[in-house]
């Protein structure tokens, strides 16, 4: 954001031309101007058959609206599924915070409380 260079600009570029030839596969906006940030994570503990890594998935949502989204294989292996529940929200409350402060540098106003959800008993 503070040193954007030529390959982002293509980047940027190349996801509009997407979105452009395939109107059904975009992302849907809502037109209301809901505040409210809401995150939901769920983990699953050594899935990876190969290398029994735990993979963390979340999504962030504005209102009704998809802004952040990312499924990944944690880098170190976990010995529980409390461990990897707690580096899967570690990993969205860093999410959060990034977001937030792009949001204020884009000039939307965010309801600084913001829901994380999760289905862990242990982590809850």
């Amino acid at each position: 954001m503070h040193a954007p260079k030529a390959s982002h600009y293509e980047a940027a570029l190349h996801i509009v031309k997407y979105i452009k030839k395939q109107p059904g596969l975009g992302l849907l906006m809502s037109s209301r101007g809901e505040e409210k940030v809401k995150a939901f994570y769920d983990s699953d503990w050594a899935s990876c058959p190969i290398s029994r890594k735990s993979i963390t998935c979340f999504c962030v949502k504005l209102g009704t609206s998809l802004i952040s989204w990312k499924a990944k294989k944690q880098s170190t292996i976990s010995k529980s599924s409390v461990e990897v529940e707690y580096r899967s929200m570690a990993h969205i409350v860093a999410e959060l915070t990034w977001l937030n402060g792009l949001m204020k540098e884009l000039g939307v106003s965010v309801k600084l409380h913001m829901d994380l959800y999760c289905d862990n008993k242990a982590a809850l």
